[in-house]
């Protein structure tokens, strides 16, 4: 029996703007959206174009309060192949929530506070 990452999940306030964050500070684009018969409920799953894991976004139309995280100790990690393009770039749109520079490392925060771990490439 084999298993393989097939998506991770966060639920999310605003879906537009969870999407062009997404877009914006990392890149991700749309590759499939699940629209309720009803309503109720939107799933929009975000890919980076270059392996086959998804971010899934779920709206539920009734949720009117911020989801409790927390101690925001689970996280998303992304590697990237320029630290110092991406550090700037995550700097300029003002969502660095957090750094451990002594671990080469940081976390980005995106509209619903959900942390996302940047990575240098590891062969550096």
């Amino acid at each position: 029996m084999k298993f393989t990452f097939n998506h991770n999940n966060f639920n999310v306030l605003d879906l537009e703007k969870s999407i062009k964050f997404y877009e914006e500070a990392l890149g991700l684009v749309e590759t499939r959206r699940k629209v309720a018969s009803d309503g109720s409920f939107i799933l929009v799953f975000l890919g980076d174009g270059e392996n086959n894991h998804k971010l899934e976004l779920t709206w539920l139309r009734d949720r009117k309060e911020s989801y409790n995280l927390g101690e925001n100790e689970f996280h998303l990690a992304f590697e990237t192949d320029d630290f110092e393009k991406a550090y700037e770039h995550h700097k300029n749109i003002e969502c660095i929530c957090y750094e451990n520079k002594e671990m080469g490392i940081y976390f980005i925060a995106d509209p619903d506070n959900y942390w996302i771990e940047i990575i240098p490439p590891k062969n550096k």
